[in-house]
Protein backbone atom coordinates (compact mmCIF):
# COMPACT_ATOMS: atom_id res chain seq x y z
CA UNK A 1 0.00 0.00 0.00
CA UNK A 2 1.43 3.31 -0.82
CA UNK A 3 0.61 6.39 0.98
CA UNK A 4 -2.43 7.90 -1.36
CA UNK A 5 -3.90 4.53 -0.65
CA UNK A 6 -4.70 6.61 2.47
CA UNK A 7 -6.43 9.28 1.01
CA UNK A 8 -8.57 7.73 -1.64
CA UNK A 9 -12.14 8.26 -2.78
CA UNK A 10 -13.88 5.64 0.37
CA UNK A 11 -12.08 8.83 2.71
CA UNK A 12 -13.53 11.42 1.02
CA UNK A 13 -17.01 9.62 1.40
CA UNK A 14 -17.08 9.16 4.34
CA UNK A 15 -15.32 12.29 5.55
CA UNK A 16 -18.03 14.72 3.15
CA UNK A 17 -20.84 12.15 5.51
CA UNK A 18 -19.32 12.69 8.47
CA UNK A 19 -18.87 16.30 8.08
CA UNK A 20 -22.56 16.63 7.57
CA UNK A 21 -23.40 14.55 10.62
CA UNK A 22 -20.90 17.12 12.42
CA UNK A 23 -22.57 20.11 11.21
CA UNK A 24 -25.47 19.21 12.56
CA UNK A 25 -24.42 19.30 15.71
CA UNK A 26 -22.72 22.68 15.92
CA UNK A 27 -24.48 25.29 18.21
CA UNK A 28 -24.71 27.96 15.11
CA UNK A 29 -28.03 27.17 13.36
CA UNK A 30 -26.52 28.54 9.91
CA UNK A 31 -23.77 25.61 10.10
CA UNK A 32 -26.35 23.18 10.71
CA UNK A 33 -27.80 23.56 7.94
CA UNK A 34 -24.42 23.03 5.60
CA UNK A 35 -24.56 20.21 3.81
CA UNK A 36 -21.19 18.74 2.11
CA UNK A 37 -21.44 17.86 -2.00
CA UNK A 38 -18.05 16.17 -2.33
CA UNK A 39 -14.11 16.34 -1.55
CA UNK A 40 -12.24 16.41 -4.19
CA UNK A 41 -8.13 15.47 -4.54
CA UNK A 42 -5.56 17.71 -4.12
CA UNK A 43 -4.72 19.91 -7.12
CA UNK A 44 -0.73 19.79 -5.93
CA UNK A 45 -0.12 15.83 -5.89
CA UNK A 46 3.39 15.95 -4.47
CA UNK A 47 1.67 17.26 -1.15
CA UNK A 48 0.36 13.26 -0.99
CA UNK A 49 3.79 12.27 -0.62
CA UNK A 50 4.59 10.08 2.58
CA UNK A 51 7.52 13.03 3.12
CA UNK A 52 5.31 15.87 2.17
CA UNK A 53 2.51 15.23 4.92
CA UNK A 54 5.07 13.97 7.24
CA UNK A 55 6.77 17.13 7.15
CA UNK A 56 3.71 19.41 6.97
CA UNK A 57 1.76 17.72 8.81
CA UNK A 58 -1.20 18.50 6.52
CA UNK A 59 -3.02 18.21 2.95
CA UNK A 60 -5.03 21.18 1.59
CA UNK A 61 -8.10 20.20 -1.10
CA UNK A 62 -11.37 21.58 -1.64
CA UNK A 63 -14.80 20.84 -0.27
CA UNK A 64 -18.08 21.78 -1.75
CA UNK A 65 -20.36 22.88 1.20
CA UNK A 66 -23.26 25.08 1.47
CA UNK A 67 -27.27 25.16 1.84
CA UNK A 68 -29.25 23.48 -0.72
CA UNK A 69 -29.62 23.76 -3.50
CA UNK A 70 -26.37 25.24 -3.91
CA UNK A 71 -22.70 24.37 -2.49
CA UNK A 72 -19.71 26.83 -3.14
CA UNK A 73 -15.76 25.50 -3.10
CA UNK A 74 -14.00 26.02 0.26
CA UNK A 75 -10.59 25.74 0.93
CA UNK A 76 -10.09 22.64 2.68
CA UNK A 77 -6.94 21.81 5.14
CA UNK A 78 -6.67 18.93 6.84
CA UNK A 79 -4.52 18.57 9.80
CA UNK A 80 -2.67 15.12 10.71
CA UNK A 81 -1.89 13.79 14.51
CA UNK A 82 0.07 11.38 15.76
CA UNK A 83 -2.22 8.37 15.55
CA UNK A 84 -3.33 9.81 11.57
CA UNK A 85 0.23 10.28 10.92
CA UNK A 86 1.17 6.39 11.75
CA UNK A 87 -1.87 5.31 9.45
CA UNK A 88 -0.38 7.54 6.50
CA UNK A 89 3.01 6.47 6.98
CA UNK A 90 1.67 2.98 6.60
CA UNK A 91 -0.88 3.70 3.78
CA UNK A 92 -3.59 2.67 6.23
CA UNK A 93 -7.08 4.09 6.08
CA UNK A 94 -7.73 7.15 7.49
CA UNK A 95 -11.51 6.64 8.46
CA UNK A 96 -10.71 5.58 12.23
CA UNK A 97 -8.68 8.87 12.71
CA UNK A 98 -11.77 10.95 11.98
CA UNK A 99 -13.16 12.77 15.47
CA UNK A 100 -16.75 11.90 16.66
CA UNK A 101 -19.14 13.51 14.94
CA UNK A 102 -21.24 14.42 17.68
CA UNK A 103 -17.98 16.98 19.14
CA UNK A 104 -17.06 19.84 17.01
CA UNK A 105 -13.81 20.88 18.37
CA UNK A 106 -12.48 19.09 15.88
CA UNK A 107 -13.39 21.57 12.78
CA UNK A 108 -13.26 24.90 12.26
CA UNK A 109 -15.62 26.13 9.40
CA UNK A 110 -15.58 29.96 8.26
CA UNK A 111 -18.78 30.98 5.91
CA UNK A 112 -17.73 34.45 5.08
CA UNK A 113 -14.24 33.26 3.99
CA UNK A 114 -14.84 29.53 2.69
CA UNK A 115 -12.30 27.59 4.32
CA UNK A 116 -12.72 24.57 6.93
CA UNK A 117 -10.33 23.19 8.97
CA UNK A 118 -9.74 19.69 10.23
CA UNK A 119 -8.22 17.54 13.07
CA UNK A 120 -7.52 14.45 12.48
CA UNK A 121 -6.80 12.31 15.84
Amino acid sequence: MSANDSFNESFYSYLEAHLERTFAHSNQERIQTLWCDGIRPPIIESQLTKKSVDDSRQIVTKAFIGHSPTADAYDLTILFGKYSLRRYAKGASLIDCIPDSESTDWMEIDTASHTIQIQLK
